[in-house]
């Protein structure tokens, strides 16, 4: 490992793959990054830990796959008026990650770090109450993502 700083542009080129940094909006941190591969056949662009920003507008165009954090608005109700507005501070609502898809249209867009404490649900209830609010809004196809899944 080499862990070094980056800061937003290019960060990494080889013969197979460009990874370009661009910020996102994660509160008050002003290091926070989404990621945008890009290799001769597929784009993927993994969003980091964000709220709604226009960089991620702008990096998620003409690319294959969307690897987004989101919230549901059905937790987001039932959670203290601290915690929401942590939620709308540091974080992706589905009706914004829907907005955002609606742009963008990718081939596919998969939802990862599920911030949905407060739901008072099993956590595989907790991501079908996400993924019905996203689809109800977004007609692409959409996923749950969980480790080790290949897509």
């Amino acid at each position: 490992m080499n862990p070094h700083e980056i800061v937003p542009g290019r960060v990494y080129t080889d013969a197979n793959i460009r990874v370009t940094a661009f910020p996102v909006n994660h509160g008050e941190m002003d290091d926070a990054f989404g990621f945008r591969f890009e290799t001769v056949d597929k784009t993927i662009v993994i969003s980091g830990d964000t709220a709604p920003t226009p960089t991620l507008v702008e990096n998620c165009k003409n690319c294959d796959v969307i690897i987004h954090e989101a919230y549901s608005l059905e937790t987001y109700r039932k959670v203290s008026r601290k915690w929401q507005a942590y939620r709308r501070k540091y974080h992706t609502s589905s009706r914004e990650l829907a907005e955002l898809a609606n742009k963008v249209r990718p081939g596919l867009l998969v939802l990862y770090h599920r911030a949905n404490p407060g739901g008072g649900t099993k956590v595989a209830n907790q991501e079908d109450v996400l993924l019905d609010e996203i689809r109800r809004l977004y007609k692409g196809d959409v996923v749950t993502g969980h480790d080790l899944e290949v897509f």
